[in-house]
């Protein structure tokens, strides 16, 4: 299993009345992550749209462990992990680039569906679980 990793700054605008990152911008950070990691894969998004196949997150699960707050350097790590003949997932941690404090433990499931709706699991998502 091979790790995907990506280094970003919280921004002023990211941040609620308490000085914290708010709770649903780390979704934002992880898919941002997540579609970063697609493109060194060689997976196109729109490409596979194209072809009437449509990948989706039917499941999301995180763990917030400590707020970021503004000017906050974090590193988002990533792997995938098979869930079922038709799923797969997306492990992904956030932590702290300065010391490695751990931000946020994450989990997302995903599933595709063809062009008529039934499910199906794309090459290109099976190679993602080779590498």
């Amino acid at each position: 299993m091979q790790e995907f990793s990506v280094e970003m700054a919280v921004r002023d605008y990211e941040c609620d009345l308490q000085g914290i990152v708010n709770n649903a911008v780390y979704q934002n950070y992880l898919e941002h992550a997540r579609h970063l990691y697609l493109r060194t894969r060689d997976v196109d998004f729109v490409e596979l749209t194209a072809r009437g196949l449509h990948v989706m997150v039917i499941r999301a699960e995180l763990d917030y462990l400590r707020s970021l707050r503004p000017g906050d350097v974090f590193r988002i790590r990533l792997h995938t992990e098979r869930v079922s003949r038709l799923r797969m997932a997306f492990v992904q941690t956030i932590e702290l680039v300065e010391d490695g404090t751990p931000v946020m433990n994450a989990r997302f499931v995903v599933a595709a569906v063809n062009e008529r709706g039934r499910p199906c699991f794309p090459e290109e998502l099976e190679r993602l679980l080779m590498l």
